[in-house]
């Protein structure tokens, strides 16, 4: 069952904010929270690996373990419903299999194309260095939190993306393996107690260029 609120695309690009201080009363449905995730991972990734992965920190005791990691923003991890944490697989090609396959049992995708497409994907994400991957996960996950910020507000949430971290210790703080987990970002989520700041964007004008 559908739990949107706010169906009104204008509003929920425009009129976003960084939300640093939310109602700590308020709690975020375990469903609800899966729901966003299931639509905030409809953006693209390349070659659909889809390698975005979420830790959700709402406990009093995980949000403790999280606290010294975030340097300047406490606030949000001490006010939010949840703070997810962003991470990108460093090993998504494992789940190429399973996509791929359910592509082809929804009639999305023909067997030979799968073949074909895992034959040649599979081995080349294989051989790329981490550094390599570290760089296409980057790119997939940072796309997938700004869809989840966008599907936050038209659920009737808001959030905060936080880069601040101490990334080099967050996989570990949650019992994730460093060497396959790449920390991306951190998104605070809940009900907001206040409005946040309109900021100013350069003109489009001053930051394209046509050729």
């Amino acid at each position: 069952m559908s739990q949107v609120h706010n169906n009104d695309f204008q509003d929920i690009v425009l009129n976003r904010r960084s939300i640093r201080n939310y109602d700590p009363s308020y709690e975020i449905e375990h469903s609800e929270l899966l729901q966003i995730i299931d639509e905030a991972a409809k953006a693209p990734s390349s070659v659909n690996l889809q390698p975005w992965r979420f830790v959700i920190v709402e406990s009093e005791e995980a949000k403790a373990k999280l606290k010294p990691l975030i340097r300047f923003n406490t606030l949000q991890n001490e006010t939010s419903s949840a703070m997810i944490l962003i991470f990108g697989d460093l090993k998504c090609q494992e789940y190429a299999q399973e996509i791929y396959q359910e592509a082809v049992n929804r009639g999305l995708m023909p067997q030979e194309v799968m073949e074909k497409q895992l034959a040649a994907i599979v081995p080349m994400y294989d051989s790329l260095n981490k550094a390599q991957m570290e760089r296409i996960v980057q790119i997939d996950a940072s796309l997938v939190a700004m869809q989840l910020m966008l599907v936050a507000r038209s659920h009737g949430y808001d959030t905060n993306p936080i880069g601040g971290i101490d990334a080099d210790q967050l996989a570990a703080a949650f019992d994730l393996d460093e060497e396959r987990f790449h920390p991306v970002m951190i998104l605070s989520i809940g009900k907001a107690m206040e409005t946040g700041y309109e900021s100013v964007r350069l003109s489009a004008e001053k930051i394209t260029v046509f050729k």
